[in-house]
């Protein structure tokens, strides 16, 4: 059972949180991909990540897109050699 005090800090925490949204993992943009999404590309660094939806307001990342991932490391390894 949770105490009044727990349900308030929780409530209190809730308030700030941005529905609809989350950060990126590699440059930490706040993205909002459109609603049912199963992928989302960042447009700033565009590394694509896999979309959860917990409900149809809240999107997550999942992890990222392998094969892209690994595509975009390799073009910048050789940009920068």
């Amino acid at each position: 059972m949770t105490s009044a005090k727990e349900r308030s800090s929780t409530q209190e925490r809730a308030k700030h949180r941005t529905t609809g949204a989350f950060r990126c993992l590699s440059c930490f943009e706040r993205l909002s991909p459109p609603k049912g999404a199963s992928l989302y590309t960042c447009p700033k660094c565009d590394y694509e990540w896999r979309v959860a939806w917990f409900t149809p307001e809240e999107p997550r990342i999942r992890g990222p897109v392998w094969e892209s991932y690994e595509r975009l490391n390799q073009a910048r390894t050789k940009g920068e050699k």
